[in-house]
């Protein structure tokens, strides 16, 4: 695993950065306050929220500022990324934001396939 701690402006190596970590370390990384995970709106969907998440907590924590201050980062096993969240993601119509950098720019799939992307 790579040690450093930036993302790149490169959003589709910071998506093969996400999966490979995530595979490596068997979790990712969402931001959890007293009234659940953090969403915002999407900038590629209107009308949908995506749920961002991170393959490292230190990605995670740039975000706990201003409105956000109120998270911390939390583990979620990759397993149970796989079999619940994404599919109950997909049920509920969010979206994934992968690996954000700090002014949130970054890619937002479809729950789905994130998780076809995990199994092939």
């Amino acid at each position: 695993m790579t040690n450093d701690l930036t993302l790149s402006d490169d959003l589709d190596e910071n998506y093969a950065r996400f999966m490979a970590e995530a595979e490596e370390t068997g979790c990712v990384w969402g931001l959890e306050g007293d009234g659940g995970f953090a969403l915002c709106p999407s900038n590629i969907s209107e009308g949908l929220d995506v749920i961002p998440l991170w393959s490292q907590p230190e990605f995670a924590k740039v975000h706990c500022v201003e409105e956000w201050s109120v998270y911390k980062p939390v583990p979620i096993a990759l397993e149970e990324l796989l079999d619940e969240w994404l599919p109950g993601m997909h049920d509920d119509t969010l979206l994934v934001g992968i690996n954000w950098k700090a002014d949130m720019d970054g890619e937002e799939v479809e729950p789905l396939d994130l998780l076809e992307d995990f199994e092939s």
